[in-house]
C-alpha cells in the first residue's frame, strides 16, 4: 500500500499550491512554518530544533518533534521520521533556492534515503528524484528532460528521447546527460548500475 506524505522545507517553495488532500500527512520543519501560515495550511507534524522560532507559536493540533541533533540535517531528520511513520513516498517543496549548498545536501540526505523512501522534489522549474532501473514514466512528450549521474551510472539506454543513449556510461566529472527533450509521450531508461537522478522541466 503506497502511503505518501508531503514535507516542506525552507527553501524556495513552489508558487503553485499542490493538492494537499492527496496527502495523508503534512510534515514541515520549523523554518517553513510561517509559509504553511499564510497559506491557511496546518501541519500534522512540525520538526526541527525549534532554534529561530517558539514552539507556542503553533497550532494546539499539530505534533511538535523536537530534533535537535546537529549531527544532522533537518531534512533528514525529517525523513527518518517520515520513515518511520510507515510512509513509503515524500513529495518535497522547498528543497532548492535560496541557498545552494543547502539544494546539494538535500540531494545527498535523499541518497540515502532513496532505498526506503520514493522523493520527489518541486519546484518552480522542475521535478526530480532518484530513479531505480527500469525506469518509465507516460504524459512527458515535449518536456526537457535531464539525466544526472550520482555520481556514476553505467549502461544507461533510453528510449523516447531526442538524443538517446545507448548502453552508455555518464559521471559527474566527464558528461552528464542534461537538456534532452522527450520526442514520445512515453519514455524508458534502463541503467546496469550506480544512481541517477531524473530532472523533468516543463
Amino acid at each position: 500500500m503506497n502511503k505518501k506524505a508531503i514535507l516542506f522545507l525552507n527553501g524556495e517553495v513552489p508558487d503553485k499550491t499542490p493538492i494537499i488532500t492527496k496527502y495523508q500527512k503534512i510534515f514541515c520543519t520549523d523554518g517553513s512554518y510561517e509559509y504553511l501560515k499564510d497559506l491557511g495550511i496546518i501541519p500534522d507534524i512540525i520538526t526541527g530544533d525549534f532554534d529561530s522560532i517558539q514552539t507556542e507559536k503553533f497550532p494546539e493540533s499539530s505534533e511538535i518533534i523536537h530534533t535537535p541533533d546537529q549531527n544532522f540535517t533537518d531534512f533528514e531528520k525529517a525523513l527518518q521520521i517520515i520513515k518511520n511513520q510507515g510512509f513509503n513516498s515524500v513529495d518535497v517543496l522547498g528543497a532548492s533556492g535560496k541557498q545552494q549548498d543547502h539544494f546539494l545536501g538535500n540531494l545527498n540526505a535523499a541518497y540515502k534515503f532513496k532505498d526506503s523512501l520514493s522523493i520527489t522534489f518541486y519546484d518552480n522549474y522542475s521535478t526530480y528524484s532518484f530513479i531505480s532501473s527500469p525506469f518509465k514514466l507516460n504524459n512527458i512528450l515535449g518536456k526537457t528532460i535531464s539525466l544526472f549521474p550520482f555520481p556514476e551510472t553505467k549502461g544507461i539506454i533510453t528510449k523516447g528521447l531526442e538524443y538517446p543513449i545507448n548502453n552508455e556510461d555518464l559521471n559527474i566529472i566527464n558528461r552528464i546527460g542534461t537538456r534532452n527533450i522527450a520526442v514520445d509521450d512515453e519514455i524508458e531508461i534502463t541503467y546496469q548500475s550506480g544512481d541517477l537522478i531524473l530532472f523533468i522541466m516543463d
